[in-house]
C-alpha cells in the first residue's frame, strides 16, 4: 500500500466507508490469504481465519497510529488471528514422537535447491500444527524465540526444540520426494 493515498483510505474505513473497506480487502486478501494458509494448513480454513482478520482489522483499524507500514500491522492481525485459531482449536500442543527425530540431520538447503517455491508451500502446510506454527514465526515472520515463547505461553527452549523438529520433518519430506 502507498502512503498519502492509502492514509485518505485508511482514514474512510475509520469512518466506515464500505467502498474504502474493498479497496483495502481486494490489496491484502491476496497477500495474507497464504499467511493463513501457511499457519492452519488448510485453504477453507484459512479462508475462515481471513474473513475473521479482516473483521478485527476493521473493527481496530482506529488503533493504527500510522507508525510503520499498515500492510506490518495488518500483517500482525492475521498471525493472530490464525494463531488464536490454532489455539482454539488445541492445535498448537506441540506433537511428534522424540524418537523419530533423534539422530537426524536438520541440513536441508541442498534439498530445498531442487524444489520450486509454491511446492515447497505446500510441504509446510502439511507440518503438524504445532512445528508449523514455531516454523512460520520464527523461518518466515522473523519472530524470535524469545517472543514466540510469549505469543505461544511456551518456553524459549521449546520453541527452539519445535523449529529443530519442523526442520528435521521437512528434511524428512524432502528426502521422500526425491526418492519418488
Amino acid at each position: 500500500m502507498n502512503n498519502h493515498l492509502d492514509l485518505k483510505l485508511i482514514e474512510s474505513c475509520r469512518k466506515g466507508d464500505r467502498s474504502a473497506q474493498r479497496v483495502i480487502y481486494d490489496r491484502l486478501a491476496p497477500r495474507m490469504l497464504p499467511l493463513c494458509i501457511r499457519y492452519v494448513g488448510d485453504r477453507e480454513l484459512a479462508e475462515d481465519v481471513l474473513q475473521d482478520g479482516f473483521v478485527t482489522l476493521f473493527t481496530h483499524i482506529a488503533d493504527y497510529k500510522g507508525d510503520g507500514s499498515f500492510e506490518g500491522w495488518a500483517r500482525k492481525i492475521f498471525v493472530t488471528t490464525a494463531l488464536m485459531e490454532l489455539r482454539r482449536k488445541d492445535a498448537l500442543k506441540m506433537s511428534e514422537d522424540l524418537e523419530v527425530i533423534r539422530g537426524m540431520k536438520t541440513d536441508t538447503v541442498s534439498q530445498m535447491q531442487n524444489i520450486g517455491y509454491k511446492d515447497l508451500m505446500r510441504i509446510i502446510t502439511q507440518l503438524p500444527p504445532g512445528f508449523r506454527t514455531v516454523f512460520n514465526m520464527y523461518a518466515i515472520e522473523g519472530y524470535s524465540h524469545k517472543e514466540i515463547g510469549e505469543i505461544l505461553g511456551i518456553s524459549e527452549t521449546t520453541s527452539r526444540t519445535q523449529l529443530s523438529r519442523a526442520r528435521t520433518w521437512l528434511q524428512n519430506k524432502l528426502k521422500e520426494i526425491e526418492n519418488v
